[in-house]
Parts: C-alpha cells; structure tokens; sequence
C-alpha cells in the first residue's frame, strides 16, 4: 500500500481546551487520560510530518454560537454541552484550540454536531480538491472519531483511523472502538505506517 498525498487530508478533531485540558467542560473525564496516553505530543508531530509530506491537516472545533447554529438536543451528550452553550461559544475560552495545536492549524471548521463532517459543507470542499483518503486523529475515540470515520467512509473516502493519535475516557472503550473500526473502514494505521507510506511516493 502507498498512499498519494496529493489525494489525502488529515481530519485533527476537537483538540479544544473542552476536552483535552482539566478546566475544559470534559476535562474531568478526558483530561487525566489524555495526558497519561502522550496522545497530543504524537498528534502534533503527526501533523507536523503529514504537512511535511504535502497533505493538509483540516481541525474540527465543536462549538456553539449564539441562536445554537446547528445543535440538535437529540441525545444526553447534545444536551448536556446545549445547556452549558457559553462554554462552547466559538470565541470561549474552552472552545479554542489547545495551544499545540493552533500553532500550525491554518484551516479550522467548526460545527454543531459529533461528526466533523456533519453540519457544514467539509465534506464537499474536500471532494472538489479531489481528496479521496482521510487519516483521523482527535478525542475521543468512540465519540466525535468513531462518528467521523463512520460517516466518512459512508460518503466515499477511503478512512484511515491513526491509531496512536486518538484516545478514549477508558481504555477498554478505546480498544473497541478501534476495533470497530478496523471493519468499518479502510482499517486503522500507526502514524509511523502513515509517515513512511507517504514518504514512498
């Protein structure tokens, strides 16, 4: 397998202040197993590596703009983050990229839904600059990551899940959602298989 840069793009989801850190709205639950994974040093250098190698790396932010935009209290989850919207305003304090990230995020979408490609036209801008193959990486796993690369390989990209750039609440979740999607995608790949198969074009 050799993977076409010029035909790839990398979907880095909600690495916000909200989930990653201990003073975001999910910081009690996520914050203490982010940093015990590593999982944002090895997602900054992965980035940082696919740029190198010519693929664009698109952030999703989750957010919430006055009127509530697109949000659709529809589950628990949507709305728990409906009733605290102030915390997910797109010029909130939560709702901004951690600082290792926005140091190289140029493109930045935010929408109202699990999915990063749901709610707004991504999708399509990909499409029309004739990617084809996605690498995901983001938190949490079986949440906005799972939702995503479901969603994606329904409209037709070719999904890869990077494995070590991903992490969930609880390591067994975490296991099964990747193993989920080793079937429901094109299958899951280390960002060290990801760098050397785009070094081989």
């Amino acid at each position: 397998m050799v993977l076409n840069p010029t035909r790839a793009a990398v979907l880095a989801l909600h690495w916000q202040v909200n989930v990653i850190r201990p003073e975001g709205f999910f910081g009690a639950m996520l914050a203490g197993p982010v940093a015990r994974s590593g999982v944002v040093a090895r997602a900054v250098d992965f980035h940082a590596a696919a740029r190198a190698a010519g693929v664009p790396v698109v952030f999703t932010r989750f957010t919430i703009p006055a009127g509530d935009g697109g949000l659709v209290r529809n589950t628990a989850f949507m709305h728990a983050v409906g009733d605290a919207q102030d915390s997910f305003r797109p010029d909130a304090r939560g709702a901004q990229l951690i600082p290792e990230m926005a140091e190289g995020a140029t493109e930045v979408v935010d929408n109202q839904k699990l999915s990063g490609l749901a709610g707004s036209d991504l999708a399509e801008r990909l499409t029309a600059r004739d990617v084809d193959t996605l690498f995901v990486t983001g938190v949490a796993t079986n949440l906005t990551v799972e939702q995503t690369a479901r969603q994606a390989t329904d409209l037709g990209f070719t999904v890869h899940v990077v494995s070590d750039c991903v992490t969930a609440a609880d390591e067994d979740v975490h296991a099964a959602s990747l193993a989920n999607l080793e079937l429901t995608t094109a299958g899951c790949l280390s960002s060290a298989e990801i760098v050397t198969q785009l070094s081989l074009r």
